[in-house]
Order: C-alpha cells, then structure tokens, then sequence
C-alpha cells in the first residue's frame, strides 16, 4: 500500500507589514484561510490514486480537485493547527515575532493554545488510521505543513518507508509504502 502526503498549493498571501496587535494577528489567519492559492500540477508519480483524503480548508480542498479527480473526503481532522496569541492585551509585535511566541507557546503546552502537541498527535494518528482500515488501496492525503510532518512520523511507526523532509515543499508529493 501506498500513501501519498501533499502540501497545499502555494497561498496568494504575504505577511502583513510593520507592526500588529493580537487582533490583527488573528485576522490574518482567517483571511489566510480564505485566500486563493497559486494552481500548480503535482508530479503523482505514475501511482494510480484510488483514494483521497483533505482537510476541509478551502486551500487543501481545491488542491486535492486540481490533482484528483475522483471522489475527495474531507476532513477536519487534517486542519492545520491555529495559531493563537498567548496573551490578549494589546501589544503590537512584527508578525514574525507573533509566528515564533506562538510556535514557542505551542511547543511548551501553554494553555493559550487549544490544541496541544498530544492533541494533534491523537487527532491525526486517529484520522491515519481510519483511513488505512477503510481499504488497502493507495491513497492521497493533501494536508497542510505541520500535519504532514506529524502524518509522516506516524506512518513510519506503522511500518511504512519514504522520504524525509523538514518543511514539505508546497504542491510536491512524498509517498511513503509499507
């Protein structure tokens, strides 16, 4: 069996410039999941998909119709996880710096963010494994960066090999076999 894992399309979407509250922040992140996305093609690997899984995001979700063209489940399970400011007064911080406090805050379980390392852990181990019980058939799951580092982690402690990577380039399949 094999499982494909691809990252979104590129998201037509810069950084904000200067400086930002924790509102403006937040702001962002809605409107970032909103935002078209740049079409690319996907080099499916001459596999033939049998199957797909996407986030319910609208970026994953129009991806997965550009490069599969039969039926696509989606899921809320496969969301990328949302950043949230770890505190609510009104500090006006580069953008970046929000990105790394909240990653910090995220990577130290503070109680800011509603979903912790754990949490996202269970949650896509959870969707992995409904998805390899459905069928023995190949499958294409098309996700978001983080999930699919957690996703490939997860498939290696089930047994499956494939290539290793850092940050998942966007629109680039990497399939893992067992």
């Amino acid at each position: 069996m094999k499982v494909g894992l691809v990252r979104h399309f590129k998201v037509r979407m810069g950084f904000p410039k200067g400086l930002v509250g924790p509102d403006e922040f937040l702001k962002w992140f809605d409107e970032y999941d909103a935002a078209d996305i740049e079409i690319g093609t996907v080099d499916l690997g001459g596999v033939n998909w049998k199957r797909c899984y996407a986030s319910d995001l609208p970026r994953a979700v129009q991806t997965a119709k550009t490069i599969y063209h039969g039926e696509i489940k989606t899921s809320t399970a496969l969301r990328e996880l949302r950043a949230y400011p770890f505190f609510k007064r009104h500090v006006r911080l580069p953008f970046l710096l929000w990105g790394i406090l909240v990653r910090i805050a995220w990577a130290i379980d503070h109680p800011s963010q509603l979903e912790n390392q754990a949490d996202i852990k269970e949650r896509l181990g959870t969707i992995l494994d409904e998805i390899l019980q459905e069928s023995s058939e190949d499958v294409l799951i098309v996700s978001h960066g983080a999930c699919m580092m957690t996703l490939r982690k997860e498939l290696l402690k089930r047994g499956f090999t494939g290539p290793t990577f850092n940050t998942p380039d966007n629109g680039k399949l990497y399939v893992y076999e067992n």
